[in-house]
């Protein structure tokens, strides 16, 4: 049996500890946060979703970089045995709107204890508090790492599940990255994705804590191609726009943003085309046709829509309802079906659920997760260049990489 070595205790450093351990080896995990799981805890607003109760190939369809490099992790364990992991563990699960799998308490807490068990039934040394300064090789083949208190730890095998960039407050802070270029690997350009959008538009502050259900957004370049579409759920923020939608919208456009702005048109009444709206408007304002403009529009917007929509109509607000012109009738409907943001930047990793860009995976072996350049070092998670839309594709990658990685390790 091999000495093995994990680094970081989140989703893919607990599981991979467990099942290491599990099939007989001696491990370590080092976390040098005071506890493990620390970004288990805010992910799916405090709920954890831990995976979408889906076929592979929806898995795959879901991951926007390098999908096929997980074809023979999920095979290694879907989201099917991952439900199954965590109901032997105790931990029951719910299935929600969009396959999304939460636990029944609706706590992310329950998911680190599940795993805590995991990692105390098969006796895996766990170090919190001890952060890993560097990796230990010669002659391409792993020997170890050095700690950042001086101390070395050797180990026939070393897994390294340090995450990513996003939520730099839980201990990602890209240290898996310069142990992969110190050992040779190549790091890929890294990107904040799944974040909220910054707009240039000041009236979005007008709108802040209004969220949209129903509508759909159509993200455009500046060249007026359209890059992405979608309709769901948004929400808009004193600084521009987030929510489910935009979430996944981002990570079409991050590459970009560096070099351009991107438009977002929201339709506000994606169930209508503009003549069935436009009749719609001409009923309220027979309704409505001896009040002003801006007591006109409550049946059609939301109460905090209103303002702006009059602003961007540029139609004078206390104006009689039975005095607005064909062609200012034309102008509301164009805003409601085409309102328009400007994005220009992201809120950046700190907001980030997810990062794009990592350990180049070229270099790594997709069936068994280990290093191609270091004989004895793997990569799992979020340090890897994968990365998915929300609904718990990215959980599902670390639980997947993580126990591939562990099923791989030669005694």
């Amino acid at each position: 049996m091999a000495n093995v070595i994990v680094i970081g205790g989140g989703a893919a450093g607990m599981i991979a500890s467990g099942r290491a351990a599990e099939k007989g080896h001696t491990v370590h995990l080092y976390e040098k946060n005071d506890r493990l799981g620390k970004k288990i805890y805010i992910t799916g607003k405090g709920r954890c979703n831990i995976t979408n109760d889906s076929d592979i190939d929806t898995h795959l369809s879901n991951i926007a970089g390098n999908p096929y490099f997980m074809y023979s992790a999920y095979y290694t364990l879907d989201s099917q045995a991952t439900i199954q992991f965590f109901h032997k563990l105790g931990l029951q699960t719910k299935t929600e709107r969009g396959n999304r799998v939460f636990p029944v308490s609706d706590k992310a807490g329950d998911v680190v204890k599940a795993l805590q068990k995991y990692l105390k039934q098969n006796c895996v040394n766990v170090h919190t508090n001890t952060a890993v300064k560097e990796l230990l090789f010669e002659q391409n083949c792993i020997k170890g790492v050095a700690l950042c208190n001086g101390k070395k730890v050797y180990a026939d095998a070393v897994i390294v599940c340090t995450g990513g960039l996003s939520y730099t407050g839980t201990g990602s802070t890209g240290d898996g990255y310069d142990m992969a270029k110190a050992t040779g690997h190549t790091v890929t350009n890294l990107y904040p994705s799944l974040v909220p959008l910054k707009a240039k538009q000041n009236w979005c502050q007008q709108l802040m804590g209004l969220s949209l259900k129903n509508c759909a957004i159509c993200v455009k370049n500046q060249k007026g191609k359209t890059i992405y579409k979608d309709f769901g759920e948004m929400l808009f923020t004193h600084f521009g726009v987030s929510g489910p939608m935009i979430l996944t919208a981002s990570r079409h456009i991050i590459k970009d943003l560096k070099y351009q702005n991107f438009n977002i048109e929201i339709d506000l009444k994606p169930a209508l085309d503009e003549k069935a709206l436009d009749n719609r408007i001409l009923r309220d304002f027979q309704k409505y046709s001896n009040r002003d403009f801006r007591n006109a529009l409550d049946d059609l917007l939301p109460q905090k829509m209103i303002p702006v929509m009059i602003l961007l109509t540029e139609i004078p607000e206390n104006k009689k309802v039975h005095d607005i012109t064909k062609e200012e009738r034309k102008r509301i409907v164009k805003q409601i079906k085409h309102i328009t943001i400007t994005i220009y930047d992201t809120r950046g990793f700190d907001e980030a659920v997810i990062t794009c860009g990592g350990v180049c995976v070229d270099e790594i072996d997709p069936s068994t997760m280990e290093s191609k350049k270091i004989k004895g070092l793997y990569f799992s998670g979020e340090v890897l260049d994968v990365d998915a839309y929300t609904g718990g594709f990215n959980l599902q990658i670390a639980f997947s990489t993580g126990y591939t990685a562990a099923e791989n390790i030669r005694s």
